[in-house]
């Protein structure tokens, strides 16, 4: 079973409709935020129980859980001949090791209107309980591929028609000047590290984020992820004759 530590991403999951198998409450825990969610358990029958502060602090095993701990089920991942069906936009994260970046990243690319996030399965962290907190509820909106190969991947998106614009200092393309082709599928690199190589050469289009000279080099994943996420929402195009991917 996977956990859910505090008010937030139990109320996410409630509202969803995620499978939960009980909803825990520190015994005396008052206010608005939880009385909703013991309404939300009423109405969608899912087992509710009180129990000691202390009992709370062992079940949500340090964390703060703000009086509230759920159990679910474990985290199913989405198929990628799923999710590209829906010729939405894929975010591809080339090796996150940092379980806050990757809820960070998870967390923005919902609220941006990506469809799903690809996550590979080795060298990068899977969806771990510091991962839900930090995408805050979006898990329970937002797809989660896991593939063995991220190049695979990539190629199984171009196949379908996506067009992919990998995150990378070295691109040649301003991140906010590109009009992006649809579908897009946006790849951005590991903390420091970046994209991968043979990673980049499966990109159509390789963009950056100008920096301020003398500034330092690169943003936090999580933080360029939002700069260039948003900036697509913005300028989402249809294809142009003129894009032309790499050979």
């Amino acid at each position: 079973m996977s956990l859910l530590v505090g008010i937030h991403p139990v109320r996410e999951a409630l509202r969803a409709g995620r499978p939960l198998d009980r909803v825990i409450m520190a015994r005396g825990a008052a206010g608005p935020r939880l009385q909703e969610l013991i309404d939300l358990c009423r109405a969608r029958n899912i087992p509710l129980r009180f129990e000691s502060r202390e009992q709370v602090d062992r079940e949500a095993a340090g964390a703060n859980h703000q009086g509230v701990v759920a159990y679910g089920a474990v985290e199913n991942y989405a198929a990628l001949e799923d999710t590209a069906s829906s010729a939405g936009l894929h975010v591809v994260l080339d090796g996150i090791e940092d379980p806050h970046n990757l809820g960070a990243v998870i967390r923005t690319a919902h609220a941006a209107g990506a469809a799903a996030v690809v996550i590979p399965q080795r060298r990068a962290v899977g969806l771990t309980e510091t991962v839900a907190r930090a995408a805050a509820g979006a898990l329970a909106y937002i797809h989660i591929v896991r593939v063995t190969n991220i190049n695979r991947a990539l190629e199984d998106l171009k196949r379908r028609g996506y067009w992919i614009y990998g995150l990378d200092e070295r691109g040649s393309e301003i991140f906010d000047e590109i009009d992006y082709a649809a579908p897009t599928a946006l790849v951005f690199g590991a903390e420091g590290r970046g994209l991968h190589e043979q990673t980049a050469k499966h990109c159509d289009f390789l963009v950056r984020i100008p920096m301020q000279e003398g500034a330092v080099a690169s943003l936090n994943v999580s933080v360029a992820a939002g700069v260039v996420l948003f900036n697509w929402r913005r300028r989402r195009k249809a294809p142009r004759a003129s894009h032309e991917p790499k050979t």
